[in-house]
């Protein structure tokens, strides 16, 4: 799985121009061939007993004495690499006509594969140091994607604020990384189990859990290290489906929940997993209420829904499945809205702001039905994927996180109805607001397909998943099972709440943008529309306690050096330098004058002996 497009990359890199005429399609050939191969690993995987259903391949030792290098299929790996690969795919396929027109085509499709080997390293490692190299090639792959059109200074400017913003999560990886090793003398996955707490005293595991959940902050995009997420849509499309859908962003909830032991006896950093959840979500919606640009709009929930998620993983082994089931359900509809404001764009000549949208249902069937799918899905509709995950999780939360919890995720259940139904009602219905030279019309098949294709899981994974506990025993080898199994209730308190409100967002969204005339200029909003489109003034709060201290930092050092330590050494050698210089006055080369000095100096000597004998 991983070798196949780690090799595709390779060869369309080394290739160069000369594989400029196949290596899209080579790019989506190998990411099709790792898919397959992840299909027949989950096949045989699930033809094991449950108690086998975890297997380990060695590959070389790779720090001599220290570390093996191997990789683990279990049920949460595979599902993990079924995921990536299969939604994976469908991006590069969709990616063929995207970037048809794009001269460096070849090369988007290298980074594609790049970044689809790397996320499965990270998922596939058996110990940490090998996810620690998949992440950091995840990192990578996103900061050349990101600023695949480095020509432009906003996406060269946002490849590197991702860049380095994860670097401050990785940061906290590393240093729970050398914990780990230090304390329990490992690094692989199967020495790190339920026993940890026999190895380890409960303030180094909460250490641990709260160094892991930076670095997992950082991936997915979560408060306080979310600032990167909304920029990265100056990425192609495609690249944002990718990296908001299947692979980036999803790193850090894996990261969590792989790590579930030490979380589990470290109840503090369990609970900040849960808080920072619950605030990610709120903050993500609130952002999304606020945004005009519909990639930046759907980034906004992205971010939100990978809060759902961590509220989710921090809630045990119940938790972790609703966790990874909504982030498998969400890679789906995700991916199908990314894709489907991509062929919105492509049809709308790159125009990206939806207030010059409006009246596309009519042009472009095929694009708003799969949308319109998804954004039933991510809203919770009814028997939809997003309704059995989400409210898996708002139950979970009720039950083993606390009421707060879980009512703080049913308001942002809410807030989400009334912001996709927003994006919906301002693109696909209303009056046309297209500009003159705009001539939107349905993408070719090669783009449609694959959103055909994802909104079919959109519709039914979640039921599948859910009903029965079916994705829940599934997992049980990888991550535990809880005590007792919990039932999905249709009719639940917290359920019906949470589709109320939900209901109420969508008929405001619907009064606000769908029944009125959507002013082509935004107005200017209150101060609450203004915090969130300055995305609750995240790069200010950076700005102000990063940013502005540092360049101070450095001007003091500048100072320091330039007046300190030079002035010091230059100080001291212009001393000398004039001392030197005055006393080279005194050899003049006259003997007379040297006779002189002798007297003089005689005379003091014979002055200073006389005024001693007298004494």
């Amino acid at each position: 799985m991983i070798a196949l497009p780690l090799l595709g990359a390779a060869i369309l890199l080394l290739g160069g121009r000369r594989t400029d005429r196949w290596g899209h399609l080579l790019g989506v050939a190998m990411s099709l061939a790792a898919f397959a191969v992840a299909v027949a690993s989950f096949v045989e995987l699930t033809g094991l007993p449950e108690g086998e259903r975890r297997r380990g391949v060695g590959l070389f030792e790779f720090i001599p004495g220290m570390v093996d290098l191997g990789v683990l299929i279990d049920p949460l790996s595979i599902s993990f690499a079924l995921l990536i690969t299969g939604v994976g795919s469908l991006i590069h396929i969709y990616s063929i006509g995207y970037m048809s027109h794009d001269h460096d085509r070849r090369r988007f499709f290298a980074y594609l594969n790049l970044f689809v080997a790397a996320m499965l390293l990270l998922v596939l490692s058996d110990n940490y140091l090998g996810l620690f190299v998949g992440w950091e090639g995840v990192g990578l792959a996103s900061y050349l994607l990101i600023g695949f059109w480095q020509f432009k200074p906003s996406a060269a400017t946002a490849a590197q604020k991702a860049f380095i913003i994860n670097r401050v999560g990785d940061f906290g990886l590393l240093i729970a990384m050398f914990t780990i090793w230090t304390t329990f003398g490992s690094l692989a996955f199967r020495d790190l189990g339920a026993d940890v707490t026999t190895q380890a005293s409960e303030g180094t595991l909460t250490a641990i859990g709260l160094l892991l959940l930076l670095g997992a902050c950082g991936k997915s995009a979560q408060l306080p290290l979310q600032a990167w997420l909304l920029d990265a849509m100056e990425g192609p499309t495609p690249v944002s489906a990718l990296i908001h859908a299947a692979t980036m962003v999803t790193a850090g909830v894996y990261l969590v929940v792989r790590s579930g032991a030490f979380f589990e006896a470290a109840p503090t950093a369990q609970l900040v997993v849960t808080i920072v959840g619950v605030a990610t979500l709120l903050a993500g919606a609130i952002i999304g209420c606020a945004k005009d640009d519909i990639k930046k709009g759907l980034a906004g929930s992205t971010m939100s829904q990978i809060g759902y998620m961590m509220l989710g993983a921090g809630l045990g082994p119940a938790g972790y499945a609703f966790a990874i089931g909504h982030l498998i359900t969400h890679g789906f509809f995700k991916a199908n809205m990314f894709l489907g404001a991509g062929s919105v764009m492509h049809a709308m000549n790159d125009e990206v702001d939806m207030r010059r949208y409006g009246g596309l249902f009519s042009v472009m069937k095929i694009t708003a039905v799969t949308f319109i799918i998804g954004y039933l899905a991510i809203i919770g509709f009814p028997l939809l994927s997003g309704y059995f995950t989400k409210e898996g999780i708002i139950e979970t939360a009720m039950h083993e996180g606390g009421p707060i919890l879980g009512w703080l995720a049913v308001v942002g259940a809410g807030i989400t109805g009334f912001y996709m139904s927003r994006m919906v009602f301002m693109t696909f219905f209303g009056k046309r607001r297209w500009a003159d030279d705009a001539h939107p019309h349905e993408s070719p098949a090669v783009m449609t397909w694959p959103l055909i294709i994802l909104s079919i899981g959109s519709v039914f994974l979640g039921a599948f998943l859910v009903l029965g506990n079916r994705f829940m025993i599934f997992l049980s080898p990888a991550v535990g099972r809880p005590a007792e199994l919990p039932e999905f209730h249709f009719l639940s308190v917290t359920g019906l709440a949470t589709l109320a409100l939900v209901a109420a967002g969508a008929a405001f969204a619907w009064f606000r943008y769908g029944a009125a005339e959507v002013p082509a200029v935004a107005p200017r909003g209150s101060f609450l529309t203004a915090f969130a489109r300055r995305d609750l003034y995240g790069d200010a709060l950076n700005e102000s306690l990063f940013m502005r201290p540092g360049q101070w930092l450095t001007r003091l050092s500048v100072f320091v050096d330039n007046r300190g330590i030079d002035g010091l050494v230059n100080g001291l050698a212009a001393g000398i330098g004039g001392t030197s210089g005055r006393l080279r006055r005194v050899q003049t080369g006259y003997a007379r004058s040297y006779a002189l000095s002798i007297f003089f100096g005689a005379a003091v000597v014979v002055g200073a002996l006389l005024y001693v004998g007298n004494m």
